[in-house]
């Protein structure tokens, strides 16, 4: 009996491996250096305005079967931090992209820059899948090259607001989640890095023919409308418009850029244990073309 209770006992100490386990702190927030701005000071409607309701400091977007909606910053970055509290809709959401990015598709229309966060809807009972996504100057040579890293994250996005970012410097680019690192880009050379002016977006749409599971399942509109819920904004960097010597924003204590030990560590739990896709380890890929996984 006594052998038992201790067996039960060991059981009940060990965390589930597929959801509720926090990672460790990283040490160091940097959302809490940046102010927050009501959505009119940084953003406007870029298309679906009937499809988007402004209450000063948050915004809602949705996608029914007439349209989708987005939002376009009011001025290009050539480095920064941007961040949003997101909460996404639950239940069945197959098909359906709800996306906090920055972009110049507009002004390099199909030789373009993109950094991307992108929730990929789902079915029922199965969670969010998070996907970041780097792509450089259209990708080159007629050829759509993405280098995605898909997550599931340790808690429900549909149940309460989280803070989601870009850390977009000179030398590499971080994404987070809650300030907590998930994924480093560097610049490894300026042919596999964004240098280009972009603006920051939010958008929700249609991408049935790939966003679940390839594509197998789409778009329900029985469950229209699908909305994404988008507040605490936060845009701060060096505009496009701001003098050469404007000076890069940290994700770190650091000023000069780069992340603690610590968040290394914290990025490193969460990529072993919440990380499904990483391009650089897909051997169907062709890796000619992303030799910034070369080493």
């Amino acid at each position: 009996m006594a052998l038992f209770l201790l067996s039960l006992l060991l059981i009940l100490m060990v965390p589930p491996s597929n959801a509720g386990y926090w990672p460790p702190s990283p040490g160091y927030y940097p959302s809490s250096h940046f102010r927050s701005m009501n959505f009119y000071q940084g953003y406007r409607n870029l298309w679906g305005p009937q499809h988007q309701r402004v209450d000063n400091s948050a915004v809602t977007i949705w996608l029914d079967t007439t349209s989708g909606s987005g939002f376009k910053s009011v001025r290009p970055f050539r480095s920064g931090y941007f961040g949003s509290s997101i909460k996404l809709q639950p239940g069945y959401t197959a098909g359906v992209i709800t996306a906090f990015y920055l972009s110049n598709n507009e002004a390099h229309p199909g030789f373009h820059d993109e950094v991307d966060i992108e929730f990929l809807g789902t079915t029922f009972e199965k969670p969010y899948t998070l996907q970041t996504n780097v792509y450089i100057r259209g990708s080159g040579d007629g050829k759509i090259i993405g280098r995605e890293m898909k997550f599931h994250l340790w808690f429900d996005p549909t149940q309460n607001f989280h803070h989601y970012a870009i850390l977009w410097s000179p030398k590499e680019i971080i994404f987070l989640v809650d300030d907590i690192p998930i994924r480093r880009y560097p610049r490894k050379s300026d042919a596999t890095f964004p240098l280009r002016p972009m603006w920051v977006y939010g958008s929700i749409w249609d991408a049935s023919s790939w966003a679940t599971e390839d594509g197998k399942y789409k778009a329900d509109y029985r469950y229209q409308p699908f909305l994404g819920a988008y507040t605490n904004f936060k845009a701060s960097g060096c505009s496009a418009y701001a003098p050469a010597r404007c000076r890069p924003v940290s994700a770190s204590p650091y000023r000069s850029g780069g992340l603690t030990r610590r968040q290394y560590a914290t990025m490193s739990w969460v990529q072993s244990r919440y990380m499904v896709y990483n391009y650089c380890m897909d051997n169907k890929r062709d890796h000619s073309l992303t030799p910034e996984c070369w080493g």
